[in-house]
């Protein structure tokens, strides 16, 4: 027998289809939205759905057993989402994805001070999950809110500093959203009205 590593799996060939999934045994699994139209190889497991394509893997699910159904990883689709940000609340790969609160209190702060613009930024704030884990990327934004600096920018730093384990660099001309203190130059003649109060 020759040498190598045997895989305990069912393989077949496929094609990702225009919405970016592969069907598998009467159910269908998503694959990022660039590889839609690829040839792909689909591998099944006895626990999971491997999707590869020029041998990279590019999708990795647990297999289901049921017949009809629609397996989704969100991050597949965000891609797609950013171009059509009014797409983010039907999007049916979205639905019942299990965010921690503080990811739907950011979007209500971005929304409400940068309307269109902030739903945007809350779907780049979402595409963070694509590289980073989400507990970085939750305790990013839960810092972003604390310190009151809403928008992308301010949680990508934050999230690069936790992973760098260094101080965030923020620059408050990123956040034109944020109150300014404005302190004059004290004046010897202020201090009159001090010396003229405590006379009286």
């Amino acid at each position: 027998m020759p040498g190598g590593l045997f895989e305990p799996c069912e393989k077949r060939p496929g094609r990702v289809s225009s919405t970016s999934f592969v069907r598998y045994r009467s159910n269908d699994y998503s694959v990022p939205t660039r590889f839609a139209h690829r040839e792909i190889m689909v591998k099944g497991f006895v626990d999971r759905v491997v999707i590869t394509s020029e041998g990279e893997i590019i999708a990795d699910h647990q297999r289901s057993y049921d017949r009809g159904d629609f397996i989704a990883d969100p991050l597949h689709y965000l891609a797609l989402i950013e171009q059509k940000a009014g797409a983010l609340d039907q999007a049916k790969a979205l639905q019942g994805w299990d965010l921690p609160a503080c990811f739907a209190d950011m979007r209500r702060l971005m929304e409400a001070r940068m309307k269109t613009k902030g739903r945007r930024e809350y779907i780049q704030v979402l595409r963070l999950l694509e590289i980073f884990q989400a507990p970085i990327v939750a305790a990013a934004i839960e810092d972003a809110i604390r310190l009151n600096v809403i928008g992308f920018d301010a949680v990508k730093q934050l999230v690069v500093a936790k992973v760098e384990k260094r101080a965030p660099a923020l620059s408050l001309e990123q956040y034109p959203f944020l109150p300014r203190a404005d302190v004059r130059t004290t004046k010897a003649a202020d201090y009159m009205a001090l010396i003229n109060r405590s006379a009286a």
